[in-house]
């Protein structure tokens, strides 16, 4: 990483002041249990939500804050953050201990990480206003969309469900019913920290979606 200080100079736009933050920026918790990126993952997740969340009211001053939700979710989530960080070439900096995943392509949820805890990383070196032009900068044509893309129920649960316990949420087929012509499929779904709540669709995906839909409500999610 330090050997490659001037290409992801270049890569950022702006020269570096302190580099043990990017160096920890760019280091996955399998190469250094201590010193990694979560805690700047962390830290760059509010920040990014902060920044994003002031650009919108001022580009949509009379829009509804429902929408306006939705639009943030559009563009906080992990998706986004992984689009960012492959334009960033990101994978190409970060630190990884698994000599097997080192040979692979760098997953998408290491890249959007890495996107967020170097977020966090441009505010603790430069600060508030650097870090929100550089924001802008690279979301800037995103931001300007007027289409709204709405994050399903199902993705909207994963993304809570790794942030928040670092694991999936568990999805648990109970029965399919009905006539071949109107079938009737339940499952249930739950969090680490819940029980499993049911729902029903008329496909097995429709019922997981109305299930994480069921249990982001609980959960005050939505």
């Amino acid at each position: 990483m330090k050997k490659n200080i001037n290409k992801l100079e270049n890569n950022l736009g702006f020269k570096i002041t302190n580099l043990e933050l990017y160096v920890k920026a760019m280091t996955h918790k399998s190469a250094d249990k201590i010193n990694n990126y979560e805690k700047l993952e962390f830290l760059g997740d509010r920040v990014l939500g902060l920044c994003i969340s002031k650009k919108l009211l001022e580009v949509f001053p009379h829009e509804r804050e429902g929408i306006l939700d939705k639009k943030l979710a559009s563009l906080v989530n992990k998706n986004k953050c992984y689009e960012i960080g492959k334009q960033l070439k990101l994978d190409k900096f970060v630190k990884i201990g698994n000599l097997t995943l080192k040979k692979q392509i760098v997953e998408k949820k290491i890249v959007s990480d890495s996107c967020e805890a170097l977020i966090g990383a441009i505010y603790l070196d430069k600060g508030f206003e650097f870090v929100e032009k550089f924001i802008l900068k690279n979301w800037n044509k995103h931001i300007n969309d007027k289409n709204i893309i709405i994050i399903d129920a199902k993705t909207k649960l994963q993304e809570y469900s790794l942030k928040k316990f670092k694991i999936l949420p568990i999805y648990k087929f109970i029965s399919d019913t009905g006539p071949k012509h109107m079938p009737n499929f339940k499952v249930a779904v739950k969090l680490k920290n819940t029980l499993f709540v049911e729902a029903e669709g008329s496909s097995k995906k429709l019922a997981q979606q109305a299930a994480a839909t069921k249990l982001l409500k609980l959960i005050d999610k939505v």
